[in-house]
């Protein structure tokens, strides 16, 4: 990573990824994109146990849509549950428990989901930051295994059942930190080099959004799209940033702030009707470049990308 990406990034960020940034940019919004009923449709949240994909699934349960939890852990995502119901007043709220790291538990889940379920809204929100570099059993880099492969098959596997829906999504909560990522489709398990958690996980979120703009070519019938959600006080950050969040604690964003264009982009009408493929922040499509960064790959690349993971993903389907 160029020092001048990383410096841009940083400034860019304390301006806009902020709590005061949420802030500046909700004068903006119309509170209206929200006023709707999903009452009839279905989604899908991964990592919903707490953080943005816990508050993303209440706002959409309190406006009548149908939940499905995907999480890890039982209790955790039971609790959750709980949660959601009590606060939205919606039963029809259900747990899926699955490890998005296991590309076999993955490519199972969807299997099961699309025999007994129809599906409306994905929202790929599961994510880790791994800082040193570990194995899955099935020999995967940990970080790559969650954040891009997991996502790869979830999606690709559900892409036919969301076809058979009215007004499809695909919503993917990629992170600003991808900005600093040129698409590295060489190394996509980081095996070379000295390993660096931080930048392995920007590396993968910068393959969610060329995934994303790849099935948004691909399937016109699906609106895709991905998005960031601002520097948030979540769980995650606190657990796998911890230096990051004890200097910053005061400035980030709440959950509910995070997951506000998460929200925004499954269920208003006006984010449909924006072009499929794009990058959100703030309910607003923005660059997924810094000015002069050298971090554009070319269309070889980004299909390459599809490739290799398609070539991944099917040595391990049931």
């Amino acid at each position: 990573m160029s020092l001048y990406r990383n410096t841009v990034w940083f400034l860019k960020g304390l301006q806009e990824y902020t709590k005061g940034g949420y802030e500046s940019a909700a004068r903006r919004f119309n509170e209206a994109d929200l006023e709707v009923s999903v009452s009839g449709r279905s989604f899908i949240i991964t990592g919903a146990n707490s953080g943005i994909g816990k508050a993303a699934a209440c706002e959409i349960a309190k406006r009548g849509g149908t939940v499905h939890l995907v999480c890890r852990n039982e209790d955790r995502a039971n609790e959750a549950r709980k949660d959601v119901v009590e606060q939205s007043k919606n039963e029809n709220v259900h747990v899926h428990l699955v490890d998005m790291s296991s590309p076999r538990k993955v490519w199972e889940f969807a299997s099961g989901f699309s025999q007994n379920h129809n599906l409306h809204v994905l929202i790929n929100n599961a994510g880790c930051m791994v800082n040193q570099r570990e194995l899955t059993e099935d020999g995967l880099e940990k970080n790559f295994a969650t954040n891009t492969l997991g996502m790869y098959i979830l999606t690709s596997a559900l892409i036919p059942t969301l076809k058979k829906s009215e007004n499809p999504r695909v919503i993917t909560v990629s992170s600003g930190g991808m900005l600093v990522q040129k698409l590295n489709v060489e190394d996509l398990q980081l095996e070379k080099g000295s390993f660096d958690g931080t930048m392995a996980y920007a590396q993968n979120k910068r393959q969610q959004v060329t995934m994303t703009e790849q099935w948004a070519a691909q399937h016109k019938e699906i609106h895709f799209s991905s998005m960031h959600p601002g520097w948030a006080d979540t769980p995650a950050v606190q657990s796998s940033m911890p230096d990051f969040h004890a200097k910053m604690k005061n400035k980030l964003r709440t959950e509910a702030q995070g997951a506000d264009t998460v929200v925004w982009l499954a269920i208003s009408d006006v984010a449909s009707r924006q072009p499929s493929g794009l990058f959100f922040q703030d309910r607003k499509a923005v660059s997924t470049h810094l000015p002069l960064a050298s971090s554009r790959s070319s269309p070889a690349e980004d299909q390459n990308l599809m490739s290799k993971l398609e070539e991944l993903a099917v040595k391990f389907k049931c």
